[in-house]
């Protein structure tokens, strides 16, 4: 899948390169820095002298030589084994006719290694013992510089400590690259506008290449420093598709491009040297680009995997991404569950529970006796404990599952070498029986083992992998009895993952990988706990001032593996099966639900209220108007409901609040703080006040139980358009182009004392604000202007986060969903936006033919009030109007829904508050 067309994608820029040399030749962290056209010269002086033709590169820490000759082996000298560099014959007397005569380098080592011999992969063969080569360049005049090179580089790889080791050659790296820039005559057009140039590093998997990248007004460029594999990659920016900022050896460095929209192989990923580099490339390919689609979160997948448009493998491949998995990086290679237990049968049934692998314990776990072993290891352990010493995804797990299509990467990490015959992956039963049994051995799968390329299954290679102890060759992998080929191994793996017992329990195995149970006390009670360093945040490399350590600590943590970016802090929906639908749709559902007690092992009060908002939801298209009242003279701008649901209070235009009984169906109060409209109300905790805000630029406080106005607040200029309330705060919202923060400590006694207030904060516009809306934990606000811009506020710093600028005329309502990932705004242009809270993009925007004046959202579905007075119900996954219900006689503008989204009133210009009844 993934890496398989990775590699397809390198062999074609292979064949445009021609070469047998790959980075792969590299160690781990090496720098490809130049080559030269030489001979490589056998003999030198002899009667057999003879030349072999070829390449000779330069790299950070060894020489390779690269003959034009498959039948040759290519060379790779490492400089630290290396005794003497030098100009060929340079010794004091000939010393000057050697640097006019000759283009000669000689090397004097103590080690050798030969690589693909007739272009065969196998592992490298080495020699050993003091040696001399010999390699005469094209260009004379170039020996000395490179001598100068070598001994430079040569020096560094000598050097005591690893730490000293990285900080030269990486000097190194950025002289050279200080020293060069984008060449420009790489554009495509020469009427291309340059927006950004920086220095960054191409990554694939295993290796980096140092070069500069650049940005225009069409195209993203990328030119390598040394060249290779072609002069420059480039990338239109009309055909990109999603862009991830990514965490690369732990920093922020990371950015991923993708001209795809579902692929999980990106078409770049660039590692910059400087996080600002990073988000500014980032700012410019999402500024300048057209067509680019938004970054999705994990709560749009979420409810689109919930209610099943995404299948269970398109989910897990969305939640890697989006959890810094990339094939471009091994150490972070997508996570992919093992399903099946069964690998012994002559036949799979599915629908068999005990077929499946428990995926509410991670594969460390499954196995009761090892777990008691490992646990008790774990309270005898200092701190910080860990039950498993290895990790569940590391770069030598996925190439041990790789290894008959990515040999040359395996040859990379293990230093020329495959692994022992008998540890290899030969067979599907034996390694899942290791997963099981095994004292290290808790390795997941990878997006492979569910996708339609078998070739990592088969060695069609035939590559030389070695032989067991039994004496047979390692070639194919051996399948379980009930596949009777690769193909229908691969095809009832899947039919597993997509399985009806495996979606009700996928959230179980996500709590653990990108969940809740990832970390902190959750994770010590699932038996999830894996070494610190694994963890993102586990370590500050910024604050390990020794470089040896440092680079000690970063190559366990690569070489180690590293967990997922956590997505999920509660516990993770599970899907809504159709066994489930069906259960939910039936009309006795509630009923039957509240009229028994819920027993242990059931589900609790809250989980019984979310069942409740998606039963609703589920049914919104189906809801009807059930009473409707005129009690006002103009139109309703404010309803909010006791806690029980007896009394209802409205505002309106026509200045007064009203108190509507909705047990008795009659008019009970109605009160007029001055004769100006009123905007908004809302009932206090406790049902004891209600808080109006005032066309006459005052907020009023009126006592239920004392039936009189407990206090006035006069705290702006010009109109209060909107009020909120959370934990003793009071946020009102006015055309003086302010939304204020206030501090309201309640009276003692309602009615007999005043609040007291005092203004904590002030929220500067540049125009009047029409609506503001608090996210659940009252953390964010957000406003709406007469201008058509929707800003987003950190009210923990008072600090404008995102000013987005999506409507044509004045922004109607606002509102965040309910996880606080999304704002949706509608605005009398007749959009609902979209909008994400952590990049401030606009990810979504749908059109109707009127001004929405009002809302209610779920984060997927949205109920609107219009100005035709219909209530619209929009399916935002679906991109469309799902139904129109007709209401009021004109435009609908208020709505509220209680908490379990079972009650629903509106009011209107017509002066009217109608109440709605869902049918099931």
């Amino acid at each position: 899948m993934a890496f398989i067309r990775k590699k397809q994608q390198e062999q074609q820029l292979q064949l445009y390169s021609k070469e047998r040399f790959s980075l792969l030749l590299l160690n781990l962290e090496e720098y490809y820095f130049e080559q030269h056209r030489a001979n490589h010269i056998l003999h030198k002086g002899s009667h057999h002298e003879r030349k072999i033709r070829g390449s000779l590169k330069i790299c950070s820490k060894s020489v390779i030589f690269e003959p034009d000759s498959i039948s040759q082996p290519i060379i790779k000298i490492p400089l630290r084994d290396c005794i003497k560099i030098g100009k060929h014959g340079e010794n004091g007397a000939n010393r000057h006719f050697t640097k006019a005569k000759s283009g000669g380098i000689s090397l004097i080592f103590s080690q050798v290694y030969f690589i693909k011999e007739h272009n065969v992969v196998a592992p490298y063969k080495i020699e050993r013992g003091k040696m001399e080569y010999v390699f005469e360049l094209d260009v004379p005049g170039k020996v000395e510089d490179v001598v100068e090179t070598l001994l430079q580089l040569h020096r560094a790889s000598c050097l005591d400590k690893l730490g000293d080791q990285t900080a030269m050659i990486t000097a190194i790296l950025q002289s050279r690259l200080a020293r060069t820039s984008f060449d420009k005559n790489r554009f495509q057009n020469i009427s291309e506008k340059l927006h950004m140039e920086c220095k960054a590093e191409m990554v694939t998997p295993l290796v980096t290449n140092p070069g500069h990248v650049c940005i225009t007004d069409t195209n993203l460029y990328f030119q390598p420093l040394n060249g290779y594999p072609k002069p420059v990659v480039q990338i239109t920016l009309q055909d990109v598709r999603r862009i991830y900022k990514r965490r690369h050896g732990l920093m922020p460095l990371g950015l991923e491009v993708f001209c795809t929209e579902d692929d999980l192989c990106s078409d770049i990923y660039l590692k910059f040297y400087e996080p600002q580099d990073r988000d500014d490339l980032y700012f410019y390919i999402a500024t300048y680009l057209e067509h680019h689609v938004a970054e999705h979160t994990a709560e749009s997948y979420m409810l689109q995997w919930q209610r099943g448009h995404l299948s269970n493998y398109q989910y897990l491949l969305h939640l890697n991404n989006l959890a810094d998995r990339s094939c471009n990086d091994l150490s972070q290679y997508p996570v992919f569950p093992w399903i099946i237990h069964d690998y012994s049968s002559s036949e799979l049934d599915l629908s068999n529970p005990g077929t499946f692998r428990d995926l509410s314990k991670p594969v460390g776990a499954l196995n009761k006796e090892r777990l008691e072993r490992l646990l008790t290891r774990y309270q005898e352990m200092p701190e910080p404990k860990f039950m498993y010493g290895s990790h569940y995804s590391s770069p030598g797990y996925v190439l041990f599952y790789l290894v008959r299509i990515a040999p040359e990467y395996m040859l990379c990490l293990q230093n020329g070498r495959f692994d022992n015959a008998d540890r290899m992956f030969n067979s599907i039963a034996e390694t899942w029986k290791n997963c099981l049994d095994g004292a290290t051995d808790f390795k997941e799968l990878i997006p492979e083992f569910y996708g339609d390329d078998v070739s990592f299954l088969v060695n069609s290679l035939k590559l030389d992998l070695g032989k067991r102890q039994g004496g047979q060759m390692v070639d194919d992998v051996e399948l379980p009895p009930w596949a009777s080929s690769p193909e229908d191994f691969l095809q009832k793996s899947k039919d597993a993952l997509e399985s009806n017992y495996v979606s009700e329990h996928l959230h179980e195995w996500i709590d653990l990988i990108f969940g809740y149970k990832q970390k902190g006390s959750d994770a010590v009670g699932a038996h999830n706990v894996f070494h610190p360093l694994t963890y993102e945040g586990g370590v500050d490399l910024n604050s390990i001032q020794d470089p040896d350590e440092k680079v000690a600590m970063l190559t366990q943590i690569l070489e180690f593996g590293q967990t997922p970016k956590q997505l999920f802090v509660t516990p993770h929906p599970r899907r809504i099966t159709p066994k489930f639908k069906s259960l939910s749709q039936t009309s006795s559902y509630n009923a039957s639900m509240a009229d028994s007690p819920v027993s242990p092992g059931e589900e609790s009060f809250e989980d019984l209220t979310e069942e409740s908002k998606t039963l609703a939801w589920n049914n919104i298209t189906k809801l009807q108007l059930h009473e409707h009242y005129k009690i006002h003279k103009e139109a309703v701008t404010g309803i909010t409901v006791s806690r029980n649901g007896s009394s209802v209070f409205t505002t309106s235009q026509d200045s007064t609040l009203k108190m509507f009984s909705k047990e008795s169906k009659m008019l009970q109060r109605s009160i007029s703080f001055s004769n100006m409209a009123l905007s908004s109300c809302l009932l206090l905790p406790g049902d004891a006040t209600v808080i109006t805000s005032s066309w006459d630029n005052n907020v009023y406080f009126y006592s239920i139980a004392f039936g009189r106005r407990q206090d006035t607040l006069m705290g702006h200029d010009d109109a209060v358009s909107k009020i909120c309330w959370h934990d003793n705060r009071l946020y009102s919202a006015s055309w003086d182009s302010t939304v204020k923060v206030w501090s309201g400590v309640p009276a003692e006694m309602p009615g007999t004392k005043r609040h007291h207030f005092d203004l904590l904060a002030e929220l500067e516009h540049d125009v009047s604000v029409d609506t503001i809306s608090l996210n659940a934990a009252s953390t964010l606000l957000v406003s709406g202007t007469k201008e058509g811009t929707v800003n987003i506020w950190d009210l923990t710093t008072a600090t404008l986060m995102h000013q987005i600028p999506c409507h044509s005329g004045i922004v109607c309502d606002t509102a965040f969903s309910p996880d606080s990932r999304h704002v949706l705004s509608t605005g009398a242009d007749g959009c609902l936006n979209v909008i994400d809270v952590q990049t401030g993009m606009l990810i979504s925007s749908m059109t109707s033919d009127e001004p929405q004046r009002c809302f209610v959202w779920d984060g997927n579905s949205v109920l609107s009030g219009s100005q035709s007075g219909e209530l619209l119900v929009w399916d935002l996954l679906g991109a469309k109007i799902s139904e129109r219900i007709q209401g009021h006689t004109g435009a609908v503008t208020c709505i509220w829904m209680n908490e379990q989204c079972s009650s629903i009133i509106t009011g209107g210009e017509d002066r009217q508050i109608i109440f709605w009844k869902l049918q099931y």
